[in-house]
């Protein structure tokens, strides 16, 4: 298995990690879509689900022509069924539009077969006759009591040539192990990525693995001979735990030999961070998270026997972590790391005093030192932590304190079924904050028609067609915790509305017929008006318009053409719509 991450996705296709795996041109290639309802999880203000679609259409677009290209989905008709598995796109020439707009349509719900998928797109592919290539995507482990590691072994060995390429799609430590395998079997890439960026560079790694040209098969192992080959193994006197580190050996026996660190002594044909020859005589290699005394070793797949070793040892990681010293519930901060050990380690905030190992909110630490971070939803004491990739072990932590935020929203308090409803805030939290109208009394993390809160302090919603009574609310998207609400009548679409006016106007009237307006309240304003405008013009935009005078009623002309209309009374001067009130003309 090659086994990448995304940040070397250039270096890939002609460094160390390029071995030949390829697809034959012209083979049937089946990606494998997670449709679980954990794709709905969020990943920087995105749902996983939204990130995918963008970067398979991406994908598609730029598919080789060479290479026949299906579809099949799990998990997105039914909730709890481990049978809830669909070609959606049986293996042939790509129609890029109708495949995107297939990708688009499905919504994710249900359980994790991960298994049975793979499974059922080998059988697709007929894949103990001909070669066939899986490109599974997935967030999480399996949930059908299944083995997929198992599975991936007896696939590759009854396959003519079959071959399971793996994207890792934010993924908790169990998925990686267990997603990883399946690549590792089947002599696929295993690629892991945690945001929109990594998982296009991921799928760009393997789209061109699959289209590689197909090399010569590895030749038969020579007949075995008493002797055994001459092997040597090299790498560096110390290595940082955690930390990757160069290792090379001077032939390759057979592509399956194993390079491993064991701790000295070990017992022979035991082996933990490893990688596989392959064709190649140098690799990489992880050093383990406790510091000691180790050795390199070349093992032989047949027998497990080792042919070579070269002492290491490993020692501790200094590095140190520094973040503010108070954070706003659900608010993003920044967090910055002395060095990187591994790109794949962990910067993370959990409660003080929580279980090592253990990770929340987090980003990668990649190749740079410093970051993003989410604070949690409920205030309290936490603590930023250095988590090794390698054994989950925390290197460094700092205190922080995260406080309740503090917001306030406004809105019309009474609106007409279906209107625009404009809202503003005192302050966005965080730019993936959510602006939603639910019904009054609905539980705390309950979103309906909703808008993000950006960068910005004010939007427009679309009332609900229901007249009831509502609530306006700030919905934190951390945890989906409801920091503040303001009540919203919602009264029927031809309602009139009065804010001090008094408006009195006929409900219908003829084409091109004089009505009398009339109101109660005093013209103090300079610039008081009554309006005639079409419903769907602005607040202060009409088709007639005439200056309030002293009086308490006037003489309007209809237009000559039938619709609904609205006589507002405008206080123009101080920007305000006193009443409003339907009137039909017919």
């Amino acid at each position: 298995m090659r086994h990448c991450t995304a940040k070397f996705a250039a270096f890939m296709v002609a460094g160390t990690c390029a071995f030949s795996a390829p697809a034959f041109a012209g083979e049937d290639v089946v990606i494998v879509y997670d449709a679980s309802g954990s794709m709905w999880g969020q990943v920087d203000g995105t749902s996983k689900i939204e990130i995918a679609r963008d970067v398979l259409a991406d994908l598609v677009g730029k598919w080789d022509a060479g290479n026949n290209l299906g579809l099949v989905a799990y998990g997105h008709r039914r909730n709890g069924d481990c049978t809830d598995i669909e070609t959606m796109i049986a293996p042939g020439k790509v129609d890029t539009s109708s495949f995107i707009a297939t990708v688009n349509a499905i919504k994710p719900m249900g359980k994790t077969p991960i298994s049975a998928a793979v499974q059922h797109a080998a059988d697709l592919m007929a894949y103990r006759d001909v070669p066939a290539t899986v490109i599974l995507i997935s967030d999480g482990v399996e949930t059908c009591n299944a083995d997929p590691c198992a599975l991936a072994t007896q696939l590759a060995q009854q396959g003519v040539k079959f071959t399971t390429h793996v994207v890792g799609f934010d993924l908790e430590d169990e998925a990686y192990a267990s997603l990883s395998c399946i690549a590792e079997n089947t002599g696929g890439v295993f690629v892991p990525a945690s945001n929109a960026t990594e998982l296009n560079d991921a799928l760009a790694q393997v789209q061109s693995v699959v289209v590689e040209q197909a090399t010569a098969p590895v030749p038969e192992p020579e007949p075995t001979t008493p002797a055994l080959p001459e092997v040597t193994i090299t790498g560096p006197a110390q290595a940082t735990t955690g930390a990757e580190f160069d290792v090379a050996w001077s032939q390759t026996i057979s592509p399956r030999d194993v390079i491993t660190i064991v701790p000295a002594g070990n017992d022979e044909g035991m082996s933990e961070n490893h990688i596989r020859t392959r064709d190649v005589t140098e690799g990489t290699l992880t050093a383990p998270s406790e510091p000691g005394l180790y050795e390199l070793r070349y093992l032989l797949n047949e027998g497990r026997k080792t042919l070579a070793t070269a002492g290491i040892e490993v020692v501790a990681a200094e590095v140190t972590i520094t973040g503010p010293a108070q954070a706003t519930t659900g608010a993003e901060f920044d967090v910055a790391w002395s060095q990187t050990i591994s790109p794949r380690d962990v910067i993370t905030i959990v409660p003080a005093g929580n279980d090592e190992g253990m990770s929340e909110n987090h980003i990668r630490t990649r190749d740079v030192t410093e970051g993003t971070l989410t604070a949690p939803s409920e205030p309290g004491l936490y603590e930023l932590r250095y988590l090794l990739n390698e054994g989950r072990k925390t290197l460094a932590t700092a205190g922080i304190e995260v406080v309740a935020a503090e917001i306030g929203i406004a809105g019309p308090g009474v609106v007409r079924a279906g209107s625009d409803v404009d809202v503003s805030w005192s302050s966005t939290v965080n730019p993936g904050d959510i602006v939603t109208i639910v019904p009054a009394g609905a539980n705390g993390d309950a979103v309906d028609t909703h808008i993000r809160t950006r960068n910005q302090t004010e939007g427009r919603l679309e009332a609900p067609t229901d007249p009831g009574l509502y609530e306006i609310r700030y919905v934190l998207n951390e945890g989906r915790r409801m920091l503040t609400s303001t009540p919203l009548e919602v009264v029927p679409a031809d309602a009139p509305l009065d804010d001090g006016a008094g408006l009195s106007v006929p409900t219908n009237a003829g084409v091109g017929e004089t009505i009398t307006v009339s109101w109660t309240v005093s013209s103090e304003s300079a610039d008081q008006r009554i309006a005639l405008a079409r419903v769907d013009q602005p607040d202060f935009s009409w088709v007639t318009v005439q200056s309030v005078g002293a009086g308490k009623s006037l003489q309007l002309a209809m237009p000559d053409t039938a619709g609904s209309y609205e006589i507002r009374y405008l206080d123009v001067s101080g920007r305000q719509i006193l009443g409003r009130s339907i009137i039909e003309v017919k």
